[in-house]
């Protein structure tokens, strides 16, 4: 597995910054696993942050640096910061001294529970609502789509479906890395295995959206070989 440790000022220096000198960063809560927040650094946040310990952001609403938690106190210790594979994206592992939102929450992505086990900006509610016995005719997956397919109308501000459906590097990129945790968990027996084949399902149909293609021939694909 290739090291991506970016320990120092040298390794940051190598990452690929956007035409804005910026990088997005998910800084990731080191002890649970979970998605904390989603924030922009430039090459002097990153700096800081190594220098510091603490995590340092660049805010481009007020074009300045900030530190985590300097007002708040709600301070995001660094456990490491790696690379992804095309140095354009920071992976943050932090211990947290509070919640990560300014809303107050513990994460930015608010409570994910079961409603939302499809979709990581909501898209799946409706679909999940169904399955858990909820009225209707459709499939947890048809409805999956039909939510898809609004999103890709309206493109809604904040939604990662959004986002995803706007960056094909980021869609395949999330497809792979969500196929490889699916794995994982099912050679370790790990009792999340169908939470990540829900989070799989639900990037394998946003690729599929963005690549122009749909459910529909996804299903009468499967009908045929059922067939034969």
């Amino acid at each position: 597995m290739t090291n991506r440790a970016l320990t120092d000022v040298e390794a940051l220096e190598a990452l690929r910054f956007d035409d804005r000198g910026l990088v997005p960063v998910v800084a990731q809560d080191a002890r649970t696993g979970e998605v904390l927040m989603v924030a922009w650094a430039n090459l002097d946040a990153l700096r800081r942050t190594l220098a510091s310990g603490f995590m340092h952001y660049w805010s481009r609403s007020r074009s300045s640096l900030w530190k985590k938690g300097e007002s708040s106190g709600n301070l995001q210790a660094v456990v490491s910061l790696h690379a992804d594979c095309d140095g354009d994206t920071v992976l943050a592992r932090v211990t947290t001294d509070g919640p990560a939102c300014h809303t107050g929450d513990a994460t930015c992505f608010g409570e994910l529970g079961p409603e939302a086990a499809v979709s990581p900006d909501g898209a799946g509610s409706a679909a999940a609502t169904k399955a858990s016995g909820g009225s209707g005719t459709t499939s947890v997956l048809d409805d999956l789509w039909a939510v898809l397919e609004e999103r890709d109308r309206e493109r809604p501000e904040g939604s990662w479906t959004t986002r995803l459906l706007a960056d094909e590097n980021l869609r395949l990129k999330k497809l792979g890395e969500e196929t490889v945790e699916l794995v994982t968990a099912l050679v370790r027996g790990d009792e999340r295995a169908s939470e990540e084949a829900a989070d799989l399902l639900y990037h394998v149909l946003v690729a599929l959206k963005g690549a122009g293609r749909s459910w529909s021939e996804v299903e009468a694909e499967l009908l045929r070989r059922r067939g034969s």
